[in-house]
């Protein structure tokens, strides 16, 4: 018989109606506008992170749950006789994960938590092969086991519209800002071993740079898990989706092209109309 075992993960999967479709639930992140903690997905929303940016200039912070909280989300699955796998968001980008490792130690055998080392829907991929391995009636310990190469190859990357909000955050210069600006530079963002680094620069506009970044993903990756892929946004400008598929549809064969847009913890690190085409970039791992 196999382990009743059910998915969780951090409100930065950014997987929208996917979560609900695949049984995962969610644990919301924090963000704080004003002094007030808010939960992400929850009691906010990226438009009020937009108004609120556009208002003081001030992007908003953001925390994770804290052990105890973390400890009475798991005790309620543990509670119904359940396993618990808790795929977090990279430990590199929060102390979420920490805290969960934390909390998971109040049940031993019971609760697993698996660094995705990624965020937003890398993030999301790592869960939704979680949730396929305990469809195909997996053990909890072979799953977490599988899912260390997993996260290895996912392409987490993205295209940020302006550095505003990377300048407001602390991760990028005045000059890169503005010599952005002036020069037309889009940089690709993007996740090696947890942790984001400016991979590369493109020039022109959105649709443009979107086009090469699409074809140049196929290019570094021509062999990948061709089950699902994400195209994950910031309530970016229509056009820019319907490229971005357009161009997906053209380079690659994924059997599933979903899109899902950013929650406010991710919004509030990137600003509007940041997008990435997200994916595992090997095939059965």
């Amino acid at each position: 018989m196999t382990d009743s075992i059910i998915v969780t993960t951090d409100s930065t999967c950014d997987l929208g109606e996917q979560a609900a479709k695949y049984g995962v639930q969610i644990m919301p992140l924090n963000v704080i506008l004003g002094g007030e903690s808010y939960k992400d997905g929850v009691e906010i929303t990226p438009a009020d992170i937009f108004a609120y940016v556009q208002k003081t200039g001030e992007l908003p912070k953001t925390s994770a749950p804290n052990v105890e909280t973390y400890k009475d989300f798991f005790a309620a699955f543990v509670a119904e006789g359940k396993k618990v796998i808790h795929v977090s968001i990279s430990q590199k980008a929060s102390s979420a994960y920490l805290n969960a490792l934390s909390a998971a130690g109040e049940f031993p055998g019971k609760v697993f938590v698996v660094d995705s080392k990624a965020l937003s829907t890398g993030q999301g991929l790592v869960v939704l092969k979680a949730a396929d391995m305990v469809k195909a009636g997996l053990s909890a310990e072979e799953i977490v086991e599988k899912l260390s190469a997993v996260r290895e190859h996912v392409n987490t990357s993205f295209i940020p519209d302006t550095l505003e909000y990377l300048y407001k955050g602390g991760r990028c210069s005045a000059l890169s800002m503005y010599g952005a600006k002036i020069l037309k530079l889009h940089p690709m963002i993007d996740m090696q071993d947890g942790q984001l680094y400016a991979a590369k620069k493109y020039r022109g506009d959105m649709l443009r740079c979107i086009s090469k970044y699409v074809a140049e993903l196929s290019e570094a990756y021509p062999e990948y898990d061709p089950c699902r892929c994400f195209i994950t946004h910031s309530h970016a400008d229509e056009e820019l989706v319907a490229l971005a598929k357009e161009k997906v549809a053209e380079h690659f064969a994924f059997a599933e092209v979903i899109e899902t847009v950013a929650g406010s913890v991710i919004t509030g690190h990137c600003g509007r109309n940041t997008l990435g085409v997200l994916f595992v970039t090997k095939r059965e791992v």
